[in-house]
């Protein structure tokens, strides 16, 4: 009786260890899906070994390579010698991890900021590198961000300045030595917008204003009614009427005016805001002025000097001191000028 207890001890503990010794491991740890996975089949002892790869495949290669073809979890089952309780199971996580890119909006127009974030799954933290591509200065997409200086990220920021079918945008990620080129093409699409008419010695010009951002001057033979800034102009606030006229009596060399929640006009000696009533009166700028123009809608004050087109937006303080600053439009000179829809 003893003896027999001794073998079936002896024979527990062979079975024991014959299943404990099923093992296998794979790499890589983290797949894509079509990345062929290669199975490495640890078990010491048996003479037969049955894979089911969990997606209905399966082979009986002692450590084979199989490719899983759609992202998921899959359980993975390795049997020996043809026993249920010899047998080794582990999930393989497979990604779909080709990497692209995703914008933030799906209809592209002019002028307007749109960001590009790249899209990738990364489970292991691998460092990853970036390389946005796209013709810098080119005429149809400048770079907001990153900043010079600042390297490739994970994502870009740019402006389209021209309406086209395919703008093209590319991506090239570098995730643990592999490489993935991802080119995209976006349809930019003009939109309506409104244009400083701008008359020079040289010609007439018209220029679309977008938001913070503005076209190049463009020669217009359309511009017919400039404003000539020697004439007399009215404009009506809160039911009162002004005129040049009554603006040079009280300021000499006035050569024009507007209105906009206060008074703003332009002479020799610069440009000038005040309240309605001309008090409170600051200079925006001491290069004298050759024309001037509001633009009620966007709430935009253009004027002209030596140095070219300038705007800003009228956003001051109730004692007219203004808190932008102001900024160059273009370098055209001797312009006369007025908003153009």
């Amino acid at each position: 009786m003893k003896r027999i207890y001794i073998v079936l001890m002896v024979c527990l503990t062979m079975i024991a260890c014959k299943q404990n010794d099923v093992n296998f491991t794979f790499s890589p740890e983290a797949p894509r899906a079509g990345q062929s996975v290669k199975f490495n089949n640890l078990s010491s002892s048996g003479e037969e070994w049955e894979w089911n790869f969990g997606d209905g495949i399966t082979t009986t290669i002692k450590s084979p390579s199989h490719t899983y073809k759609q992202p998921g979890t899959y359980r993975v089952v390795l049997k020996v010698d043809g026993k249920n309780s010899w047998t080794a199971v582990k999930e393989v996580v497979v990604y779909d991890t080709v990497p692209t890119f995703v914008a933030n909006d799906s209809i592209f127009y002019i002028y307007e900021d749109y960001t590009f974030t790249a899209n990738m799954y990364n489970p292991y933290k691998y460092p990853v590198t970036y390389e946005w591509c796209f013709p810098i200065n080119t005429p149809y997409v400048e770079l907001v961000r990153p900043l010079p200086g600042e390297g490739w990220g994970p994502q870009l920021t740019v402006y389209f300045t021209k309406a086209m079918e395919k703008a093209p945008i590319w991506l090239t990620m570098v995730v643990n030595g592999d490489t993935t080129l991802v080119q995209k093409e976006f349809e930019v699409r003009d939109r309506t917008t409104h244009a400083v008419a701008l008359r020079t010695e040289r010609g007439d010009y018209s220029q679309r204003i977008f938001g913070e951002r503005a076209e190049g001057p463009r020669f217009d033979g359309t511009v017919k009614t400039l404003l000539d800034a020697t004439q007399d102009t009215m404009q009506v606030y809160n039911g009162h009427t002004f005129t040049l006229t009554e603006l040079r009596s009280t300021f000499p060399n006035i050569e024009g005016f507007g209105i906009a929640n206060r008074k703003i006009y332009y002479r020799a000696d610069g440009l000038w805001v005040a309240a309605i009533d001309g008090s409170r009166r600051v200079q925006i700028d001491k290069a004298p002025c050759t024309a001037m123009v509001i633009d009620k809608i966007d709430n935009r004050l253009y004027w002209a000097n030596e140095q070219g087109v300038w705007y800003m937006p009228l956003i001051g303080s109730d004692n007219n001191q203004f808190v932008t600053t102001p900024m160059q439009l273009n370098s055209l000179h001797a312009v006369k000028m007025e908003m153009k829809r």
